[in-house]
């Protein structure tokens, strides 16, 4: 097996015994995305130099006895996290030459762990999209079928697992771009829940949703990389100050007893049959390893793409309006004042569905429409929430698809926006609710696509999530089958 191909535990485990150094992993992973990256295009930016000198300061740090999970572990991060003097665009023109002076908490930490970054991911620009062909700098493929698209906004996190460009990569969640494209790509993708990693130096889309966490080749290495990045950071008002657990100690392999909630909402008509028998069959192979089925309903679902395109464009209007070309990013030449260098920075700066998306949430805030748009927005929100608190009196964990369908063609969805949206179907509510969801690969349809399972927790309580998760995955071969690029 190449070094490439391993997990974050396989590798720590041959660079803990000296077989390996970090330096021999990190030159053979990118010798893996020089043969792959032109078919897959999972960066924006690839840091070669800095990741190799990162190797070689992990390998003293090994020499030396001071080894951590992530040490010497090569890994990749979404272009939404600053990263202290390399570029970080959120794949938009605006930001296209943004060089951030600080890194964000997530970085940081990841620092601290010893990890080498390689590089940054692609991504739909401002994490807006389900597809990642929102991008400025192109679309990003998935490895399982360079025909269609990794999944979004986080594709190019999800793309770099499974092209094996990287042992584990770093995402963002607003409505399901850890998710979803996790689904897309046949990887683990972990949502942690609201306030459990910091945002500070995550460029905001939806400052109410976003959420930071684990892309993975197994879910093992989703609970080393969550240990790694989870905790109150004083740095985020947003962050909470409850003591992370230790998460490896949660796989267990048991879920005896655990009771898992079916919603009926969540198996539609219209959703794809092999995903709706995939998840079946997953529910019951659960069943066979000692756990409870109850049915659940979660009535407000219905609502959740709706409160979802209300709450998150009006967030995301109010965050993107210090992109003006003022102080930092893209400037529109020959502006004739200050109102039009504003006004043509923004144009010529911006995507079109970013530009959708700021409008709607504009208007969904401007004068006289406050009340019936946003508030209401956010009152259906908390019924939602109130969905999942009654639900989670009956169950332990909820089951469902990721999402309604496979990894559908590049330039399928573009022309109608809503059916785009559509694609986060099931992901959306989880993070209205602010609770914690895993996806990870619970079988192929006939055409070899992944398929997703999804598995929401209570909210801070990842470590059952994390149990339910890989004691389904061992019992499994999913996790083992690798794109053949």
């Amino acid at each position: 097996m190449k070094l490439y191909e391993l997990t974050i535990h396989e590798l720590h485990e041959k660079l803990k015994n000296k077989e390996v150094s970090s330096v021999e992993a990190t030159r053979e992973v990118f010798s893996r995305i020089d043969a792959v990256e032109d078919k897959v295009r999972s960066f924006v930016t690839i840091t070669r130099d800095e990741a190799l000198k990162q190797a070689e300061d992990a390998d003293k740090r090994i020499a030396a006895g001071d080894i951590r999970p992530l040490t010497g572990i090569p890994i990749a991060v979404k272009d939404i996290f600053c990263t202290k003097g390399i570029r970080t665009t959120c794949s938009s023109k605006i930001l296209e030459t943004f060089i951030p002076p600080y890194d964000s908490t997530v970085v940081a930490k990841l620092k601290e762990e010893g990890a080498v970054i390689l590089g940054k991911t692609n991504m739909d620009e401002f994490a807006m999209g389900s597809s990642t062909e929102t991008s400025f700098f192109g679309i990003t493929r998935n490895p399982w079928d360079l025909a269609r698209v990794p999944g979004g906004s986080s594709g190019g996190s999800a793309s770099s697992v499974a092209a094996s460009e990287c042992i584990a990569s770093i995402g963002t969640d607003t409505g399901g771009s850890i998710r979803q494209p996790a689904s897309c790509c046949g990887i683990v993708g972990l949502k942690p829940t609201y306030g459990r990693v910091s945002r500070y130096g995550m460029i905001a889309f939806a400052s109410s949703l976003d959420q930071g966490g684990p892309m993975t080749k197994d879910v093992m290495d989703a609970s080393i990389m969550l240990q790694a990045i989870a905790g109150h950071d004083r740095m985020d008002s947003t962050s909470v100050g409850i003591a992370v657990p230790d998460y490896s100690k949660a796989l267990s392999g048991n879920i005896k007893g655990l009771r898992i909630g079916l919603p009926k909402e969540y198996f539609i008509e219209g959703m794809d049959r092999e995903v709706d028998e995939s998840v079946r069959k997953a529910v019951k192979d659960m069943e066979k390893l000692g756990a409870e089925v109850v049915e659940i309903t979660l009535p407000h679902t219905e609502y959740a793409v709706a409160v979802y395109y209300l709450v998150a464009t009006a967030e995301a209007s109010s965050n993107l309006a210090r992109f003006d070309g003022a102080k930092y990013g893209y400037r529109a030449k020959n502006a004739k004042d200050l109102l039009d260098m504003y006004k043509r920075s923004r144009a010529e700066g911006f995507g079109s569905e970013v530009k959708r998306r700021i409008m709607l949430g504009t208007y969904a805030l401007s004068s006289g429409y406050y009340d019936a748009y946003y508030l209401k927005a956010q009152k259906a929100r908390t019924l939602i929430k109130k969905d999942f608190d009654d639900a989670f009196k009956k169950c332990d964990v909820i089951v469902t698809p990721t999402a309604p369908t496979p990894a559908f063609k590049i330039g399928e969805k573009t022309a109608d926006p809503l059916q785009m949206y559509l694609s986060d179907i099931f992901t959306i509510s989880v993070n209205l609710a602010g609770v914690p969801a895993i996806s990870l690969p619970c079988g192929f349809t006939g055409s070899n696509l992944p398929i997703g399972l999804q598995i929401i927790g209570k909210g801070f309580d990842e470590e059952t999530v994390l149990r339910a998760a890989h004691s389904y995955e061992q019992a499994t071969e999913w996790h083992k089958k690798r794109a053949n690029l």
